[in-house]
């Protein structure tokens, strides 16, 4: 059975928007501890992507998922989670640098 296991399902493989957004939680969520390597700064913004792009492989090994089905359905609670947030800081980072040009230019059409 544990062999079974080791071997992850092309269905399975592919990004997860979860534990890209959510590294941590994530990865105490899938029984998945190498996403600690976060913690380690500078490398952690390499590693995300790494969590991104590996994580429902490193999901399905620590598991107990009997089927592709029911691992899919828990991923795609996480993946709607990670890509809405991934959203949220998106807009939000746009507006911040929105703010700065037209503050900016706003306080010096004032000093004129």
């Amino acid at each position: 059975m544990q062999n079974e296991m080791n071997v992850v399902p092309e269905e399975v493989k592919g990004w997860n928007w979860g534990a890209f957004m959510y590294s941590i939680l994530w990865g105490i969520g899938n029984k998945s501890y190498l996403v600690f390597l976060m913690l380690i700064p500078i490398f952690n913004i390499v590693w995300m992507f790494v969590i991104g792009a590996k994580g429902n492989e490193w999901a399905w090994k620590n598991g107990n998922y009997t089927d592709v089905a029911t691992f899919k359905a828990v991923q795609e609670t996480w993946n709607r989670a990670g890509l809405f947030m991934f959203i949220v800081m998106l807009v939000s980072v746009l507006f911040t640098v929105l703010a700065i040009i037209f503050g900016g230019l706003t306080v010096a059409s004032l000093g004129n």
